[in-house]
């Protein structure tokens, strides 16, 4: 969705590296908002990010609006019944069919022999790979590990909207996913630490967490096998 950061390029300079074309979109999409607040302070930064994919050599870059990739207004969606009401289905309701809508627009358009999603927003790669196979849609779902800053910190878009005092606390969320407590307990110690979390989980290997930090939700996961 733009505000490009190094974790994205890493999927680009991937997808150049297997593949003799790689193919960027760029749309925010507003079908996955179920706050429209934030759709509306969503970092945009469209210059920049062609700069970025232009020295990355990505050979295309799909600029949609909203009214070409919704034409009919949003009648027909795709919809996942099992998996898409937890995490963060769960306190964000309609986000998941937002997003596997778009994404199967996406794909129908490019068709692409591989598709780049990173492991940061784990569920979002579990549904999108799950719909791709559901549908016998002929594009492989790559996931690619998440990378973060040297702090710690998941890239993230969002992360540019964090106020200086939340953003040398938000580390404290991976630290937190990677200790020996268990779920319940972590959940407590992040709210002490000033986050408002919505969850810790676990599920499909791996520990989740979102949290609020001001007016910015962050999230991220670990695999069980790294929790000590």
């Amino acid at each position: 969705m733009g505000a490009l950061h190094e974790g994205h390029l890493s999927l680009f300079r991937r997808a150049k590296e297997e593949n003799e074309l790689a193919v960027a979109s760029i749309f925010v999409n507003p079908a996955q908002f179920n706050d429209k607040r934030d759709l509306k302070i969503y970092p945009r930064t469209l210059e920049a990010d062609i700069e970025k994919l232009e020295s990355e050599n990505t050979d295309f870059i799909l600029l949609p609006s909203a009214r070409e990739m919704y034409p009919d207004g949003y009648r027909y969606r795709v919809n996942e019944t099992a998996e898409s009401g937890v995490l963060c289905g769960a306190h964000r309701p309609g986000h998941f069919e937002g997003v596997l809508t778009v994404v199967m627009k996406l794909l129908n358009l490019v068709r692409a022999d591989r598709a780049y999603f990173g492991e940061k927003d784990y569920q979002q790669l579990h549904l999108i790979r799950g719909m791709a196979e559901a549908f016998f849609v002929d594009t492989e779902i790559v996931p690619c590990a998440t990378l973060r800053e040297k702090d710690g910190l998941a890239m993230s878009s969002r992360n540019l909207l964090l106020e200086p005092e939340h953003r040398k606390l938000a580390p404290a969320l991976y630290k937190a996913l990677r200790s020996k407590a268990r779920p319940a307990a972590i959940k407590k110690d992040l709210a002490a630490l000033g986050f408002s979390p919505d969850y810790v989980e676990e599920r499909w290997g791996r520990r989740f967490a979102a949290a609020k930090l001001g007016k910015v939700r962050l999230i991220d996961n670990v695999k069980l096998a790294f929790v000590p």
